[in-house]
């Protein structure tokens, strides 16, 4: 990720010299991208630093979401710094024009041609990455990861628009081309950025396991003869592999306390070599019977009861 910083900030830096030189509303719009990515490439160092923390009596169930959090400050910073920039030189293209000599395309077109090649590749090493972690499944659940991926994406996709806007731009002499193209970059980030702060809130607000590691628990939880039914289920993401689980039990009658102490050892370390990322489980042992009693008319006073 290091490498990606140092090679986002120099991309910044030549796209922001080419667009002041050549007046290139696209270039800029551009150069404000890669400062964002910069800035978020930062957010998402101190997300992988903080969030590998131990728990601590303060944060009991450990620091996991700090990525998520974190997430959530680059959405924010490509919103900000990428998406209402871009928009902004559009417009400002539009309405004063933008004048520019064939030395300023040239040296422009080169720099974004540059910033493809660097993009592109930034882009395939992260995509490596997503198949090394277990593919687009497995991999994205990593909010880091994912947006390292969205960056990337976008970037070589904004730097696509960027060339292609200022082509047009110096075959038909229409400032128009460049200005559609500064406002396409920006309603991408806007897009991007959308996506990913969205992500990060439902998983900040505590998002549940993903189905399948939830069903496996259910039914692992249903298979054990001494439990007589599950009564309730209930799972949230703590970070990025590690999960709660909290479930709530009636045992089959009959059972001691020391019979139940046992059982519920033995289903916790079961649920645990099933769904690894289960690294907080609770079990509640709760009474069917007596809970139905206790609801009943009779016992709540509603109408019917004796």
């Amino acid at each position: 990720m290091l490498v990606a910083l140092a090679a986002n900030l120099v991309i910044a830096v030549a796209k922001a010299i080419g667009g002041l030189a050549a007046g290139s509303p696209a270039l800029l719009s551009e150069a404000a991208h890669s400062v964002a990515d910069s800035l978020n490439e930062v957010f998402l160092l101190a997300a992988l630093r903080r969030s590998r923390r131990p728990a601590d009596r303060r944060h009991p169930f450990g620091y996991g979401k700090e990525r998520f959090f974190w997430s959530l400050l680059a959405a924010v910073g490509i919103f900000v710094m990428g998406g209402c920039f871009s928009f902004f030189q559009g417009f400002e293209a539009l309405a004063s024009g933008a004048k520019e000599e064939l030395g300023g395309y040239v040296a422009g077109l080169i720099v974004l041609g540059i910033a493809l090649l660097a993009e592109g590749g930034s882009l395939l090493r992260a995509l490596y990455q997503v198949r090394k972690q277990g593919g687009a499944g497995a991999g994205m659940r990593d909010p880091a990861l994912r947006t390292v991926v969205a960056e990337d994406g976008t970037a070589v996709l904004g730097v696509t628009l960027a060339i292609v806007g200022m082509a047009l731009h110096m075959i038909t002499g229409q400032v128009v081309w460049e200005a559609s193209a500064s406002l396409a970059i920006g309603a991408l980030l806007v897009y991007v950025a959308f996506r990913l702060g969205r992500d990060a809130r439902d998983q900040l607000i505590g998002e549940a396991a993903d189905p399948e590691s939830s069903g496996r628990i259910e039914s692992l939880l249903r298979a054990q003869p001494e439990i007589d039914s599950v009564e309730a289920l209930f799972t949230m993401k703590t970070g990025v592999d590690t999960a709660l689980v909290a479930a709530r039990v009636d045992l089959v009658p009959g059972l001691d306390s020391e019979r139940v102490e046992e059982v519920a050892v033995r289903i916790k370390r079961s649920i645990a070599r099933t769904v690894p990322e289960a690294d907080q489980i609770f079990l509640d042992v709760t009474d069917r019977l007596a809970r139905e009693a206790a609801e009943s008319p009779a016992a709540t006073g509603e109408r019917g009861g004796v």
